[in-house]
């Protein structure tokens, strides 16, 4: 069979490659210049820099067996300095021990800590005594952290960790989509804190989960280049968009550039709106609900200093409340997060901006962002120097925004989507933003249209 797969990042490169695989001629169309979507990495003068994500998460297992499967070596983060850092009243401040993402597990780590007030303490221990909720139907993270644990914890910790993975507004964000796991503990222990305690212990580490995650040793492209590889010359056409699709005697009609292929299936894992755009012709309510799914825009500013004139900080990184009123958002030490990203006695610093709630920052021009970027590290890092390399990378509307009732929008796409046959979603729209979750639905989108 012939298969025609739209769109050239890793569920679009996962699909193609489980088809050819499974035996299917396969074509993959993709409008860019480049394979990967928002994934990157440019190699120059021993630096290893990241334009987009920069590592899988091994807890869903996909994207490591899929590295696996392609030889692909990976890398951890080193077990020392898994520290994250707050910015309070223009300080760097460190999360409390045992603070798991939304909430604390250690209670004398918590009182100890200077990012909180001694009401917004007690408001947080109270979890364990208020009654389990029962809200109907879907509810916001921001609504969640707000009952059970408080405004002091949603504002100055979890609004900057979920917004720092999700580049989201917290009060519009699906917990059920985005955090079940925290809706779950809740369900089940009746507390947060109770049921973070019962199953993580209150020593695990702070913040971001570092521990869990795990990168391509030459960089996040080097899955992309594995990939590509292992797919038959001429499978992929770049710089071809896919304009339109008609259904023929059977068979699909997929128009590109010019160009026309009939194919026994298509898998579109391109983003919602485009794919709403090509099937609203065959079914209009599903064209308009693809297209209800919103997107985000955001830019990363990376820059190299040599290591004397970066202040010894340990930990990974920091976040950035949107309390605070700064224009970052977070900032990652890149070289310290994974081994053999910068030649010795370099650092590099990779800054986040824009997200759901600073849009305006990505349309400024470079030399602003860097300005930008400059002035928040001189302030809150005490990095004046003037960096010896810089690079800026946008990604705009490229990451979906799972709002309240995500998951029945896309049961209501995915009901109307099985009734066009020979036809498979896939992406970052629907069921995981992560790598391993486009990995993992790209093979899904396969298999279905291989079994038929």
């Amino acid at each position: 069979m012939t298969v025609a797969v739209v769109g050239g990042g890793v569920a679009g490169l996962a699909a193609a490659h489980r088809l050819v695989e499974r035996g299917a001629e396969v074509v993959l169309f993709e409008a860019g210049d480049r394979l990967g979507g928002t994934i990157g990495t440019e190699r120059t003068g021993g630096f290893t820099i990241e334009t987009g994500p920069d590592a899988l998460l091994s807890e869903k297992p996909e994207g490591v067996a899929l590295c696996e499967q392609l030889g692909v070596p990976l890398v951890r983060t080193p077990d020392a300095d898994r520290r994250t850092y707050v910015v309070h009243g223009g300080r760097l401040a460190p999360l409390p021990e045992g603070f798991l993402l939304l909430a604390p597990t250690d209670f004398r780590a918590l009182a100890g800590s200077a990012l909180f007030s001694w009401r917004g303490k007690l408001r947080m221990a109270l979890d364990v005594l208020l009654p389990r909720g029962n809200p109907p139907g879907d509810e916001s993270v921001g609504s969640f952290i707000r009952r059970r644990l408080g405004r002091e914890a949603l504002e100055r910790v979890a609004q900057p960790l979920v917004a720092g993975i999700y580049t989201a507004d917290v009060e519009r964000l699906s917990l059920a989509a985005t955090l079940p796991r925290f809706r779950d503990l809740e369900a089940r222990h009746g507390s947060v804190i109770r049921g973070l305690r019962a199953t993580a212990g209150s020593s695990a580490a702070s913040g971001a989960r570092y521990s869990l995650f795990v990168a391509p040793a030459a960089g996040m492209a080097s899955l992309v280049e594995a990939l590509a590889r292992r797919l038959p010359e001429g499978v992929v056409r770049l710089r071809m968009p896919v304009t339109g699709l008609e259904r023929e005697a059977g068979r699909w009609r997929v128009h590109a550039g010019g160009a026309e292929l009939a194919a026994d299936g298509v898998v579109i894992a391109a983003p919602a709106f485009v794919a709403g755009e090509l099937l609203a012709p065959h079914d209009a309510e599903l064209g308009h609900r693809l297209g209800t799914i919103d997107y985000a825009s955001s830019a990363t500013v990376t820059l190299a200093y040599r290591s004397s004139d970066v202040r010894a900080l340990p930990g990974f990184g920091f976040v950035v409340p949107a309390i605070e009123r700064r224009d970052i958002l977070a900032c990652t030490w890149a070289s310290r997060k994974f081994p053999g990203r910068v030649p010795d006695g370099h650092e590099l610093v990779r800054a986040f901006v824009g997200g759901a709630l600073r849009p305006d920052l990505v349309e400024r021009d470079d030399a602003t962002l860097v300005e930008v970027v400059r002035r928040e590290l001189e302030q809150l890092a005490g990095i004046a120097a003037v960096p010896e390399l810089v690079r800026v990378h946008r990604h705009r509307r490229a990451m979906p925004q799972y709002g309240v009732g995500h998951l029945e929008r896309v049961a209501a796409i995915e009901e109307r989507a099985v009734r066009l046959p020979a036809l498979a979603l896939a992406g970052a729209a629907y069921r995981g933003v992560g790598i391993p979750d486009c990995v993992r639905g790209g093979v899904a989108a396969a298999d279905s249209i291989a079994t038929g």
